[in-house]
């Protein structure tokens, strides 16, 4: 007995290595399917609807995937233009960079040889040309996931029914309570979480519209794509328009200053009040858990897995909470707030 105790601990650690060693090895095929299969949970609803009304499965799974293919398509060519078109301007930028970075180091008397060694605005390039070459990895894997997709949609009228012949009556009653509980509720806050990041891209390009900053649908694509990572993914879309403004009307530094206070009233606005108030605290996770998670998804599948980091471990807390043996996994996964009401 007293082995087993430590053997326990140990193989479930072996398990978690074992297990993530397969995705990281497995990338180019579990990654379009973990896509698929949160994407399948924003389509089924769709699709159930035509079913119902009674449009063949194969034409309804076919009409949504065709909306969908054309949007993808239209995103990654509109974005790929427009980061291009950024770096095509690149050396402008930069140029006036490093103009502000000797006022500023004059004004202050600091030593011209002190960043001598740190090539950032080099480094800055490098970065931007990388992530325009993830988002083209990823829409590039858009045909695997759709693949998938089409597997699952297919599949999913027929879920109900499949269970109820393959369970006893009561057992199926229950699964079927448990999975429609969990499709739900997963529908729901990706549902949520694409209107709040779409409203959030809108406003942020209002905004930079008003100001005249360059490039502001490029910079509202990029808030909506980082708004999937809570906080992290904010600050970070907040960077880019700030030092665009900056560089664009300097030697004002206000309108870099509007634009900083006005995206971060939109990012406060609708991630620390609107957010909450539609998700519910019972799907608030830990800020332990997100950094976590976003360390974990980052290493492992780059700048999609950080961007798909928190739907990934609220879907897999939602499945949690929905499965008695594992609700206490979902509840040190939670903030606690729906806890501390409760108690």
């Amino acid at each position: 007995m007293q082995e087993q105790r430590v053997l326990i601990p140990l193989v479930g650690i072996l398990a978690l290595v074992a297990v993530g060693f397969v995705l990281k090895m497995a990338q180019a095929v579990v990654l379009p399917l973990i896509i698929a299969w949160l994407l399948s949970y924003i389509m089924a609803p769709v699709v159930n609807f035509l079913v119902r009304h009674r449009v063949p499965t194969g034409i309804a799974v076919l009409a949504v995937l065709v909306l969908l293919l054309g949007f993808f398509y239209l995103i990654g060519i509109f974005v790929q233009t427009r980061v291009m078109g950024f770096i095509g301007q690149y050396n402008e930028y930069a140029e006036k960079l490093m103009q502000i970075n000797a006022d500023v180091m004059g004004r202050f008397h600091v030593p011209e040889n002190y960043l001598q060694n740190f090539d950032w605005t080099g480094q800055l390039g490098h970065r931007l040309v990388a992530l325009s070459g993830s988002f083209v990895s990823l829409m590039s894997n858009m045909g695997m996931v759709l693949i998938f997709l089409v597997f699952m949609l297919l599949g999913k009228p027929y879920t109900r029914y499949k269970i109820q012949k393959a369970f006893p009556e009561h057992q199926a009653r229950k699964i079927i309570a448990i999975t429609s509980s969990i499709t739900t509720q997963i529908s729901r806050y990706l549902s949520i979480k694409v209107m709040i990041s779409t409203i959030t891209a809108l406003l942020v390009w209002l905004l930079l519209l008003f100001m005249k900053v360059d490039f502001p649908v490029t910079w509202a694509i990029f808030t909506f794509l980082l708004n999937f990572i809570p906080t992290v993914g904010s600050a970070i879309a907040t960077i880019p328009p700030v030092l665009v403004s900056l560089v664009q009307f300097y030697p004002s530094f206000w309108p870099a200053v509007i634009v900083l206070v006005g995206l971060l009233i939109i990012q406060q606005l609708m991630g620390s009040f609107i957010e909450p108030n539609l998700m519910g605290d019972s799907l608030n996770l830990s800020p332990v858990v997100i950094l976590l998670s976003l360390i974990f998804w980052g290493w492992l599948w780059g700048i999609t897995g950080a961007l798909l980091s928190v739907p990934i471990t609220s879907a897999i807390k939602i499945v949690c909470e929905n499965i008695e043996m594992l609700r206490p996994i979902s509840v040190l996964m939670g903030s606690g707030k729906f806890s501390h009401k409760n108690a």
